[in-house]
């Protein structure tokens, strides 16, 4: 039975109070943002990652390797008994690739960045459907990549992998919309953060900024305020959608 409500002023009993939200890869960079910005708008949240990382003062920090089902599941269910439900899922978990020569990639490394940067998504919602649904006010951010949309060379596995994250957004929505589920990307410009710090430098930050509307750095925080709204009561409308937020250089 679908468990929305016609009229726009009606909300179930379970969508009262502060949202509970899993930020998975929130133990730095990117995650570790959108985990503080719904801290700051009222959210209760938990942070899932392989590394938990620095103390988040009245965050659940779970250590979780997000590509393991049974893992996943123990971890929801924690969240579940802390916070009493389970509103938002945010899925930042994902690895970041060198440039390489698709020549050089092998299987293990192909499946390796698939698993962990798509398939961690699936299984994730998987754990938290029932959740999700039950809170009335469900909402799914999955972070995908602009280089799906460049073709990034020298990042077969990392691209593959980010195209399957909009792929699987796109399944989801249609899969969840009638339970009032929303479920989009979130698609960030060029960074810095510990991981992309890793591969990119300054030069390379500076060509990617020259090509955009808003000659300005990207940020973490950027990224985070447009996480915040898809999660929020004002895009209860907005579902199945890749929102770019990169200061207009895929206009290029």
């Amino acid at each position: 039975m679908s468990r929305v409500d016609d009229d726009p002023g009606t909300t179930s009993p379970s969508a009262e109070g502060p949202r509970s939200s899993v930020v998975t890869g929130g133990g730095r960079g990117l995650g570790r943002a959108i985990a503080e910005r719904l801290q700051r708008d009222g959210h209760r949240v938990a942070v899932l990652d392989v590394e938990v990382g620095a103390p988040l003062p009245g965050a659940l920090l779970l250590p979780c390797d997000v590509t393991e089902p049974d893992a996943v599941m123990a971890a929801v269910a924690a969240v579940v008994d802390a916070h009493g439900g389970l509103d938002v899922l945010v899925n930042g978990a994902g690895l970041i690739s060198p440039r390489t020569s698709y020549r050089e990639s092998t299987k293990e490394e192909l499946v390796r960045y698939l698993t962990t940067n798509a398939v961690s998504c699936a299984l994730t919602v998987q754990a938290a459907h029932d959740h999700l649904v039950a809170s009335g006010r469900g909402a799914v951010v999955n972070i995908a990549s602009r280089t799906f949309f460049t073709g990034s060379p020298g990042q077969l596995g990392y691209v593959a992998s980010k195209g399957a994250v909009l792929g699987i957004t796109r399944v989801l929505a249609r899969e969840l919309g009638p339970q009032g589920v929303t479920v989009n990307a979130a698609v960030p410009g060029q960074v810095a953060t510990p991981g992309t710090r890793e591969h990119l430098s300054d030069a390379d930050f500076n060509r990617t900024m020259a090509q955009q509307a808003i000659p300005r750095r990207g940020q973490p925080h950027d990224l985070a305020g447009l996480v915040s709204f898809l999660a929020g009561d004002d895009a209860r409308m907005i579902t199945g959608q890749t929102v770019v937020c990169d200061g207009g250089g895929l206009m290029h």
